[in-house]
């Protein structure tokens, strides 16, 4: 729009104060009387615990309390999606443990070193027992079982009616089992917490790094018997989530009974080998998926059986499998028939929950593995047999077999672009001449191209207000943690109000203040919370057009928003600026404040591709990536910089996936990946470029176009590596390796000693209830 802020590179407002040191994060956080917690966590992944003595650490200097479950005496955790009921978890174990990392005690001493001394002085009895460790495992008849009355360690599953027969006039099917494997969230700033005790005004107080507060208020208020609104929540500045900081997780429970049982404020922040071990992980998923084909590349069906490993008491991740990735598993292609099967399984792990992305990267990690796969067996080009299958933009909107109505799209656009950017046929040529010359360090070039759902369903709070100087307020009920909303929000207040950047003020993240709100995750916050922003905007402008045309003696329709300031149209000498209106908005009794909750006409789903560019040394079987080009298609585009932060970030996490991190667990469920010397996170020069790049196809599901961007670029490029490390050794017969890439991996299928890429699946999927006729649950919902 002409003269319009939005569209435009406008820096983050909110950058200044954390840039200068004055961001203020749980773990600066200090109060009159402060009291540490830490936690005894069990060295078994599965034991019973037959006895705690905790005299000696109770006794030990500085020690004010030692806090077992039996101390506690509190109901199960709530739990942010139930995937199980029967699979409950409390504060503190009791009775049993479930993965190593679990906390078993708790020491609350005057400082953070006298607890952590006091932790060896608590004396635990465990009986060990078999581990259920391996999902696939896990599923076998003589597995050891999580939860004996349970009787299986299968928390939930279900299967579509169908099965093979979806495949049934294929002249191809391609099939891999593959794995997408467990990752740590590892945001910079693990979970903190700041917990005080009741006063006249609230009877809970909590500082906690999350990424939905009002959430995190009920389920503290349902946990602790107190009503919501006698419980005040505050999300500081947040050092990232991922997915991986909703809820109230078992030590925030103990911190918070300690709070209230001793009248003191009581803080943990968590430590990183905390956060690798015990905190929720994500993603994996073991697929089983077979495409088939007709010999001139069109598909004729889609059959998955999945895993997922939901981790100890049924972590809502594992749930992920039967959600999000069935409902995205058609992804941009036109498949006739498809049967979905999935298993959320219960290990000896530590609990599986969302990351970024939250089962959606998951189902285009599969489906685009199969279209290389495909490709591969048809002597295709990999960019050619996707645009054979694209839906077409004249399809839209488009309702998947699972229900998703896909809002908009043109899925070639982005695909084309990218090829273009990348210099498609050249890399082409200059793969065929390394391989030709006889070198060892080959070229790979991967394609992946994807759809994902984000916001959707639940609507957002917003009011602004305008104050007597003229200044204006905005609050919201999402949660920021370094996507920019203080800055997207305020573009769109300063756009539909004229009043400058610097006289807008953004308030979150406290319940105190904003009354409610849903919080950040699944990408909804620009779509549902920017959406509410501009209508209580409008709502201002439209009650202070009435405010002024009283003063002005005007019709209402003869007032216009001109430079700031109100005035009649065709005299420019008749205005009146914002702090006047606020201030006879006063007179009048009521403030100039407008609220609103925006309800979306449904869930968005942007689209893109990416293109990957690696040299493969087939010596050594290191990858080194070259190139990274991301074409994404988040609707309409309000801050180009703020996009591209989110491309870059999401870029970044994805390729991090295809060569690098992996949580991994010895046979007895031992974490062997419980630092950073072992977890491999890449640095910046580990990085390729990214050459990032945005096509702009609306959606009329929310007044501003908008799409999700913040984990679009994840889910794009992790196919986009794999396919290309693949891609450069398909000559040589290759055709899969599982994620992480690693050299050993890499090195293994060069000399044909890498795993078969098939094999049958566990026999229970035969067993599984039959899925209910009908759309998928969150068909309109992005998740976490």
């Amino acid at each position: 729009m002409a003269g319009s802020l939005l569209g435009t590179e406008v820096r983050r407002v909110e950058d200044p104060e954390l840039v200068r040191g004055r961001g203020t994060f749980v773990g600066n956080l200090k109060f009159e009387g402060l009291c540490h917690v830490a936690f005894v966590r069990s060295p078994f992944a599965h034991a019973l615990v037959n006895g705690i003595d905790t005299s000696a650490a109770a006794a030990a200097p500085g020690v004010i309390a030692v806090l077992t479950a039996a101390d506690l005496d509190l109901p199960e955790l709530p739990v942010f999606l139930e995937l199980n009921p029967q699979a409950k978890r409390y504060a503190l174990a009791s009775g049993r443990v479930r993965f190593a990392g679990e906390p078993v005690a708790a020491v609350v001493a005057e400082s953070a070193v006298a607890a952590a001394d006091a932790l060896e002085l608590v004396d635990v009895d465990y009986e060990p027992l078999p581990a259920a460790v391996d999902p696939e495992q896990a599923l076998a008849d003589d597995a050891p079982v999580q939860f004996p009355e349970l009787g299986t360690n299968i928390a939930a599953g279900e299967r579509d009616a169908a099965g093979a027969e979806v495949l049934d006039g294929a002249d191809v099917v391609v099939r891999a089992r593959i794995e997408n494997q467990r990752l740590a969230v590892a945001p910079m700033e693990g979970n903190a917490i700041v917990a005080l005790p009741g006063n006249d005004e609230f009877d809970l107080t909590v500082y906690v790094s999350t990424q939905m507060p009002h959430g995190f208020q009920g389920a503290a208020a349902k946990l602790f018997g107190l009503d919501r609104e006698r419980v005040r929540v505050v999300a500081p500045h947040v050092g990232g989530a991922f997915g991986g900081k909703v809820g109230v997780i078992a030590e925030h429970a103990v911190v918070i009974e300690a709070a209230r049982r001793l009248g003191r404020p009581a803080k943990w922040v968590e430590t990183r080998s905390e956060n690798l071990q015990a905190s929720p992980q994500g993603r994996a998923q073991v697929q089983y998926a077979e495409l088939g084909l007709r010999r001139d590349g069109t598909i004729v069906g889609l059959r998955c059986r999945v895993i997922g490993d939901a981790g100890a008491y049924a972590g809502f991740g594992g749930g992920l499998a039967l959600g999000p990735t069935r409902t995205m598993a058609q992804g941009v292609y036109r498949i006739p028939k498809i049967s979905f099967a999935a298993i959320a399984a219960l290990t000896n792990t530590a609990p599986v929950g969302a990351f970024r992305g939250a089962g959606r990267p998951e189902a285009t990690a599969m489906l685009e593995r199969l279209m290389d796969l495909a490709a591969a067996e048809l002597g295709m080009d990999p960019a050619e047999i996707r645009r054979r299958n694209f839906l077409r933009p004249e399809e839209f909107p488009y309702t998947t077999y699972s229900g998703a109505s896909y809002d908009s799209g043109d899925y070639d656009l982005p695909l084309r672009t990218a090829l273009e950017i990348a210099g498609y046929e050249d890399l082409r040529a200059e793969q065929k001449r390394r391989i030709e010359a006889g070198e060892t360090r080959l070229l790979g070039i991967g394609v992946s191209a994807y759809v994902e759902i984000t916001g959707g369903g639940n609507g957002e709070f917003a009011s602004v207000e305008i104050r007597r100087d003229g200044t204006a307020a905005i609050k919201v009920g999402t949660s920021g943690h370094g996507q920019g909303h203080a800055t997207s929000f305020s573009m769109l207040l300063a756009d539909a109000l004229e009043i400058p950047l610097e006289s807008i003020e953004f308030v979150q993240s406290d319940t105190a203040e904003v009354p409610r709100g849903a919080g950040t995750g699944g990408s909804r916050s620009l779509q549902v919370g920017g959406s509410a922003v501009r209508q209580a905007a409008d709502a201002v402008l439209s009650r202070a057009r009435e405010l002024a045309a009283a003063r002005l003696e005007a019709g209402v329709d003869d007032i216009v928003l001109t430079d700031g300031r109100l005035g009649v149209a065709g005299v420019p000498q008749a205005t009146i600026g914002w702090a006047e209106l606020a201030a006879a908005a006063a007179e009048e009794g009521r403030p100039l404040l407008e609220t609103t909750d925006f309800k979306p006409g449904g869930a968005t789903f942007p689209f893109g591709a990416h293109v990957s560019v690696v040299e493969v040394d087939v010596e050594t079987g290191f990858v080194k990536p070259l190139r990274h080009i991301a074409v994404d298609d988040c609707g309409r585009v309000l801050n180009p910089m703020l996009v591209r932060g989110q491309q870059h970030g999401g870029a970044a996490q994805g390729i991090s996936q295809a060569l690098w991190e992996q949580v991994s667990y010895d046979e007895d469920g031992n974490p062997v990946t419980a630092t950073f010397a072992d977890y491999h996170l890449p640095s910046a020069a580990d990085v390729p470029p990214l050459e990032v790049s945005n096509t702009e196809t609306l959606t009329s599901r929310n007044p501003l176009g908008a799409k999700g961007i913040g984990e679009s670029a994840t889910v794009g490029s992790t196919p986009a590596v794999q396919n290309a490390v693949v891609d450069a050794l398909t000559h040589l017969g290759v055709r899969h390796i599982d994620m992480p890439a690693t050299p050993q991996r890499v090195w293994r299928a060069v000399r044909g000693r890498g795993p078969d890429p098939w094999r049958e699946p566990p026999a229970v999927f035969d067993t599984l209830p039959v899925r209910a006729a009908g759309d998928s649950p969150d068909a309109d919902e992005a998740v976490a």
